[in-house]
């Protein structure tokens, strides 16, 4: 099993900063891509950023330019630093990781249980 824990989330004004961060730990043979997502209540699940193993990164288009993903593969860590934050970039923000448990077997996806961004005056 695989398993992701979020931290760094919390209650932040807008124009303000924050960094989450994700670990990765269980048996793990590779992992391959990680991004976080973020769910807003009455919302669906959407992309924020992701990164592969070779640190190429991509960004949704509201996030750009005020969001960067980076990750510490000796440590199975991804982070994503939140600068410029705005009242629409609160909701719950999911860790999510590609890997390969078992040599020649297909990767497959695992979440995090999510951390709460509240932003607000």
């Amino acid at each position: 099993q695989v398993q992701l824990v979020e931290s760094g989330g919390g209650l932040v004004q807008p124009g303000g900063s924050l960094t989450l961060s994700c670990a990765a730990s269980g048996t793990i043979f590779i992992i391959s891509n990680m991004g976080w997502y973020r769910q807003a209540p009455g919302k669906q699940r959407e992309l924020v950023a992701t990164i592969t193993s070779g640190g190429t990164t991509n960004y949704a288009d509201s996030v750009k330019g005020r969001f960067t993903i980076s990750r510490d593969n000796a440590k199975n860590t991804v982070y994503l630093q939140m600068n410029n934050l705005k009242p629409e970039d609160a909701a719950v923000y999911y860790c999510n990781t590609e890997a390969v448990i078992t040599p020649f077997l297909p990767s497959r996806d695992y979440w995090g249980q999510g951390t709460q961004v509240t932003v607000s005056s």
